[in-house]
């Protein structure tokens, strides 16, 4: 045939020499699908090639037979080859399945790429994914031998009211710390302006405190709120425990750090020497110091992120995809996996440490393991942002064992495709690689989960329920394989998680300008929630029943309303018995904390102004509520 002419005989054939066997010759060309390649041509074939011009539609119809003028001669043969390959059109004689296009060389040049890259990586790794048929290697278990016991670091048999473990965290040192700052702060902004500056005591700041809380628990929109005293805001207790004026004065001059200090920080603005975190420096560094002293956490520990919301403008202010509150200040938390106890925590300020070069998600697992007295054979559970051979070969080397999560473009991770999952795998499978002490893991539920891990075997024979759909379209409860790193993950992991909902139920988070005071009131929420944990497990080691959140709550705000400050207000009888007849029923008046209107009737046991009236009998509602002995002190009525 013609074809293997071609392949024996590499020369050009003039059709035109053969006029009666031209239709044939076209139609076995076009069944046999001759294909012309660089192998199969010479170079006299290339200088018969035709001309590049467009068939007119009645050259179409007939195979054109003049020959082609030769090319000039000094064409390179790589020109010739791509110039041969790229001149068949569309409509044109020699179209057809004749020559190769060039969309089907490209393509089969990618699948070549494709296929040397796989073989590259799969020599590069040297390895191929396991099913759970082979057998793994058991690694050794993790002795745990912590620096203290486990647990409150507190006298075992003592019973520990609320205040007192609330003032483990916020103790005389950090109230004289706030005391400090905020009376310097109040005295210069008070300067040049007609009221002057009140000095705030220790009993105002713990009134503060058991109010700051109080909110937490009845929520109003607004703060002034709080001291109304119309039939729909009728709450006696803040006004009972520090007047609104002094309240606001307080919170408006809160202050965590020196002035001074301040202001020469800011004067360092744009260097290296700039602290984004110094307003809230001194009590930032006694809470986190606090947080690790009074409880030494069990085996298992895990780390994660944690949002402060705040809507100020401030480069501090961070933003996370998929955390329920997405903007807002970042804390980088340690937690006891358990009881959700937060151990270690630090407000991510920017790049304001030195790095080590291995990412910022080991720098803040390493910052946060920092603890002196912590241990040895711990178990460390994190999420995909921190997970790298990297991270787990060093806290290896620091007997600290870990799992998780882990992205697979991270260095290090099995790049090999051998004996991988495809589109057709069944619910259940799992694929594994071991190197050295780090476990690759792969599992399939209703995506692909990966793992990373020094603590456990490839597969225990662990299984997990699932629900699916038989035949008859009905849901069936089926027992499916899960690896064992998966299923102490989900059971781990939550430390942190847990202490952000022991928060959230009674956040004392208010609406504020400032940056800082937001986070002084995480730092209360942070004290209450490690407080009331630590008398958790305090009630478990001594076999006694333990009080829920609220009521640890409610009995915390009734203990600082008792060593807080009260309103001074001093008894009016002295004063009413000096004045005159006629003016005794305007001199003296004070505004009752029942209905806020004028009365000159005072409780001197209670120390309160309340109506006594025929149209109004405040004094009895009062005492019916708070159950105090009662003394009138005379007055016109």
């Amino acid at each position: 045939s013609m074809a293997r002419l071609s392949h024996l005989f590499p020369v050009s054939f003039n059709l035109s020499l053969c006029p009666s066997s031209n239709s044939s010759f076209i139609s076995s060309c076009s069944s046999s699908s001759i294909y012309f390649t660089e192998d199969d041509s010479s170079d006299e074939e290339w200088e018969n090639k035709p001309t590049k011009r467009r068939a007119s539609k009645k050259r179409c119809r007939a195979v054109s037979a003049s020959p082609s003028p030769a090319k000039k001669h000094g064409q390179s043969p790589h020109r010739k080859k791509v110039h041969y390959a790229a001149s068949p059109k569309k409509n044109s004689p020699r179209t057809g399945k004749t020559f190769s296009s060039p969309d089907k060389r490209n393509k089969g040049g990618k699948k070549q790429a494709a296929k040397r890259t796989a073989v590259e990586d799969e020599a590069d790794d040297g390895d191929r994914w396991h099913d759970v048929d082979e057998d793994d290697l058991e690694p050794p278990q993790p002795r745990f031998r912590p620096e203290r016991d486990v647990g409150p670091q507190l006298y075992r048999t003592a019973n520990y009211t609320p205040l007192e473990l609330f003032q483990l965290f916020f103790s005389k040192k950090v109230i004289d710390t706030l005391l400090r700052n905020t009376n310097a702060y109040g005295k210069k902004k008070c300067q040049g302006q007609r009221e002057s500056w009140v000095p705030v005591t220790a009993a105002d700041m713990h009134s503060f405190i058991c109010l700051v809380l109080y909110m937490g628990i009845v929520p109003l929109k607004t703060l002034k709120e709080f001291w109304r005293g119309s039939k729909l805001f009728s709450l006696p207790f803040p006004a009972s425990v520090m007047p609104c004026r002094r309240f606001l004065a307080i919170s408006r001059s809160l202050h965590m750090n020196d002035p001074a200090v301040e202001a020469v920080n800011d004067l360092k603005k744009g260097s290296s020497g700039y602290d984004r975190l110094c307003k809230i420096k001194p009590l930032y560094e006694q809470i986190v110091e606090a947080c690790h002293t009074f409880f030494h956490p069990h085996q298992h520990i895990s780390i994660d992120e944690r949002m402060v919301a705040t809507k100020a403008r401030i480069g501090l202010k961070q933003y996370i995809r998929n955390k329920p509150t997405k903007w807002g200040f970042k804390l980088f938390v340690l937690a006891d996996s358990i009881c959700g106890y937060t151990l270690n925590f630090f407000v991510y300020g920017g790049r304001d440490i030195e790095p080590t070069g291995k990412g910022l998600s080991y720098d803040a697992v390493m910052r946060l393991l920092n603890i002196p007295f912590l241990g040895k054979g711990y178990k460390l559970y994190v999420d995909n942002f921190y997970t790298s051979p990297t991270l787990f070969v060093d806290l290896l080397q620091r007997k600290i064992w870990a799992c998780g999560t882990i992205r697979s473009n991270v260095a290090g991770y099995p790049k090999t495709k051998r004996n991988d999952m495809t589109k057709k795998t069944t619910r259940g499978t799992i694929r594994w690689i071991r190197k050295g002490d780090l476990l690759f893991v792969k599992w399939l539920d209703t995506r692909e989960v990966t793992m990373c891990s020094t603590i456990h075997k490839a597969y225990t024979h662990d299984t997990a329920k699932r629900k699916v759909k038989n035949a008859d379209g009905q849901w069936t409860v089926k027992h499916v394989p899960i690896p064992g790193c998966i299923k102490d993950y989900n059971r781990h992991m939550g430390g942190v998680d847990l202490s952000d909902a022991l928060i959230g139920y009674y956040n004392v988070l208010h609406k504020t300008k400032k940056w800082y005071k937001t986070l002084f009131y995480h730092f209360v929420d942070i004290a209450t929630v490690n407080a009331f944990i630590l008398h958790k497990e305090m009630c478990k080691m001594q076999n006694r029943p333990a009080l829920t959140q609220k009521s640890f709550r409610e009995q915390l705000i009734l203990s600082l309303a008792e060593i807080g400050s009260t309103p001074r207000r001093s008894a009016p009888q002295n004063f009413m018995f000096n004045v005159a007849s006629r003016d005794r029923a305007t001199a003296g008046r004070r505004t009752c904390v029942v209905c806020k209107r004028k009365s000159p009737v005072y409780c001197s046991t209670c120390q309160k102004t309340l109506c006594f009236t025929t149209l109004r009998n405040c004094y009895s509602e009062w005492h019916r509520y708070e159950d105090a002995p009662v003394s009138i002190v005379d007055s016109d009525y």
